[in-house]
């Protein structure tokens, strides 16, 4: 048991040791700038990432958070076109709808992000369906309302990690 105790501190150690020293070099090389993850793109100070995995709503902000994000909140015409890119980019079908973090909240017709930032920026269609989660429509790249439980791929977002932090 003893051994056991020490082999998982040690382990534990090395772990910290390791993710210590990996952002001490990767913020030397980015000067101590805001940075996404690899893998991730940036624009100003957010990242997004597609994921090509089909999941509910509920499941994929589930996997977003554990990324350390939200499903994607968009706020600006701007974002919502690196949003597009980044699908367009990374998608093994484009022929998918796509969620973002835009749900009904209260079930009185009002949305909110996952994120809890507040709706500025919309890009609903004119024929939604019913649903209470929002995704982007494969045939026209516009919002529409769909089942939560319905499985599609999706995209995470998170604002930018900074040097300082650990």
């Amino acid at each position: 048991m003893a051994f056991t105790l020490r082999s998982v501190f040690l382990f534990c150690a090395i772990s910290g040791l390791v993710s210590v020293s990996w952002t001490k070099s990767h913020c030397e090389e980015k000067d101590k700038d805001n940075y996404c993850p690899k893998g991730w793109t940036q624009l100003d100070k957010r990242c997004f990432l597609f994921q090509d995995d089909q999941r509910s709503f509920p499941d994929a902000e589930s996997v977003c958070n554990i990324l350390g994000g939200n499903l994607a909140s968009i706020r600006s015409s701007l974002e919502y076109a690196v949003v597009l890119q980044v699908i367009a980019e990374s998608t093994s079908d484009p022929d998918d709808d796509i969620w973002i973090g835009l749900h009904e909240g209260l079930g009185d017709g009002s949305f909110v992000w996952t994120d809890g930032t507040k709706v500025g920026f919309t890009a609903f269609n004119t024929n939604t369906d019913s649903g209470d989660c929002i995704e982007i429509e494969d045939d026209d790249n516009l919002w529409d309302n769909d089942s939560c439980m319905n499985e599609n791929r999706f995209v995470c977002s998170k604002d930018v990690a900074k040097c300082d932090q650990h």
